[in-house]
């Protein structure tokens, strides 16, 4: 039979966009959450600037994830 595993799961390129996209925005959620829990002003902004450059990364991955599926289904038309 081979090296074929009827019993594994494969992820595709689209789940990995996907599944890094969720997890950077709810990277995003816990740094702006975090910096409005702090009282120490220094570490308020370091989380503050992490939620940003974070939220800079989700929306990058927006963008490759929506090219991604509209390339997708462009070739299966």
């Amino acid at each position: 039979m081979g090296d074929i595993n009827n019993n594994q799961v494969e992820y595709t390129t689209y789940d990995r966009l996907l599944r890094a996209w969720e997890n950077s925005m709810e990277m995003v959620r816990d740094y702006e959450m975090y910096s409005k829990r702090s009282e120490d002003e220094k570490i308020k902004n370091v989380f503050k600037k992490f939620a940003e450059e974070e939220g800079m990364h989700a929306t990058q991955l927006r963008e490759l994830l929506l090219e991604y599926r509209n390339k997708t289904v462009e070739t299966t038309d």
